[in-house]
């Protein structure tokens, strides 16, 4: 299911559902979402904070089930990501959502909340957030396509450079995904990803090379990257070196895909970085790799 698409007038709920987000960002979210002439609704708790989170887990759940209940909000920007979606996610009464489906924005550790939308199959946005939203021109690409796909006046394709580890391929599937170590946490769970011939795209940051193997071999053990139909590999940003690996993390990515034969990308343009374009998670993509360039189209 894609929820409604956005016209004007509609509400946008903006929460903080995990790290502690500064002032500046929230408001100068509420000004971009203004511009776009939308509502913005300010959760009771979205400009608090309790240690390294936004609010005590009471607080962060309240904020987000209130705007899953209220029909007249139509997405949710979730502030910034950091740590602890995960003590809210499975408190969550996803009934009114799965009802009525609106977008869920974000990234990062909002993967938790992504994860929850595709358990209900519903399709949501990994998307930049707050501190993008205030601090990238209007015209940037990552603001203007979510702009674009919110309204519905376009699904753009992705076109991208070349990798010397990328493998040659075309599919088509459902693509899913979001931050590898969130996926991860959630393994076993009754949010983890069905994956089964679906294409995966993972993304992180500040992970050590040796825990990124290990989240790789874990779901290679547990037959993920088995039966994928294809691998799309975004940013992975602020990683520690690692000599006694003898491999990039991207090589690492690659060694543990390398026995299947389905198209494989790296360094697509989306994580932890200005250019963070959003996907549609949920969505029916095709998915192709050549020798001069990686094609996403919806």
């Amino acid at each position: 299911m894609i929820p409604p698409y956005l016209k004007p007038g509609d509400k946008v709920a903006i929460v903080s559902p995990a790290g502690a987000v500064e002032k500046k960002f929230i408001d100068g979210a509420v000004e971009v979402i203004s511009s776009w002439k939308l509502i913005p609704v300010i959760g009771e708790y979205a400009y608090g904070q309790d240690g390294r989170y936004s609010g005590t887990v009471e607080q962060r759940l309240s904020d987000l089930q209130a705007a899953i209940d209220d029909d007249d909000v139509k997405a949710i920007l979730c502030a910034r990501g950091g740590y602890g979606t995960v003590h809210v996610v499975d408190m969550l009464d996803l009934t009114s959502f799965e009802i009525h489906p609106k977008w869920i924005l974000g990234f990062s550790d909002i993967t938790a909340l992504h994860s929850a939308a595709a358990s209900i199959e519903v399709v949501s946005l990994h998307s930049i957030m707050a501190r993008h939203l205030t601090e990238l021109p209007a015209d940037s690409q990552p603001v203007l396509m979510m702009h674009d796909i919110l309204f519905g006046q376009s699904l753009p394709d992705y076109v991208g450079d070349p990798h010397e580890l990328n493998r040659k391929g075309k599919t088509e599937g459902v693509i899913v995904g979001g931050n590898l170590s969130v996926l991860f946490g959630l393994r076993g769970t009754h949010f983890d990803l069905d994956t089964y011939e679906k294409i995966l795209f993972i993304e992180d940051i500040a992970e050590k090379p040796y825990h990124i193997d290990r989240m790789m071999q874990n779901l290679k053990m547990g037959g993920v990257l088995e039966h994928l139909n294809g691998l799309i590999v975004g940013q992975f940003t602020e990683i520690e070196e690692d000599s006694g690996m003898g491999k990039t993390v991207y090589e690492i990515i690659a060694d543990a895909v390398s026995e299947y034969d389905y198209p494989v990308c790296f360094n697509f343009p989306a994580g932890h970085i200005d250019q963070n374009i959003p996907l549609l998670l949920g969505a029916e993509i095709t998915f192709t790799v050549d020798d001069d360039q990686i094609e996403v189209k919806y």
